[in-house]
């Protein structure tokens, strides 16, 4: 996340690839997830752009970041519960620990796009794109990643909340 960003504050489309992946199971190299920015939602589109939401993803918390709680659950981070108890990140160090890994191992792309999420719903159609879950029930690797969430997320709600 160099300064200035060369990733545009427009809407698109971005994708990841991982030159180490997160799991055994998926290969270097290669494009594993897509998102987009500005989110489409039923009564209202999100504010953010490419730049805010990759850079999000890069420093943020898995609370706010299907990417990063993805990551982290495939990395063995603990999740844990924070603040009010209602919001789910890996915690200071292993968000941290998570950001860290993401710079050593993470590549973005992306491409403009004024409604991006149309060319998102076309990209998990017809690409193997294994760390997506909305939209990608068809994905072999789906279920175990929907299951490894959903373990962490149960355990994380039978731990203390954390400070």
């Amino acid at each position: 996340m160099t300064r200035p960003s060369p990733v545009p504050a427009v809407a698109g489309v971005y994708g990841w690839h991982f030159d180490q992946p997160p799991h055994p199971d998926l290969d270097p190299g290669r494009l594993l997830y897509v998102g987009i920015a500005p989110r489409y939602m039923a009564n209202r589109t999100s504010t953010q752009n490419l730049r805010t939401r990759v850079r999000y993803h890069y420093r943020g918390n898995a609370a706010g970041s299907t990417l990063r709680l993805t990551l982290g659950c495939l990395l063995g981070l603990e999740l844990r519960r924070v603040g009010s108890g209602k919001r789910m990140t890996f915690g200071k160090a292993g968000e941290t620990a998570l950001s860290q890994w993401m710079a050593d191992n993470a590549r973005v792309c992306w491409i403009e796009q004024g409604e991006p999420w149309e060319l998102e719903s076309r990209l998990i159609s017809r690409i193997d794109l294994p760390l997506n879950l909305d939209q990608n029930r068809h994905n072999a690797f789906h279920s175990r990643l929907k299951e490894l969430r959903a373990r962490a997320r149960q355990r994380a709600r039978e731990l203390p909340v954390s400070s």
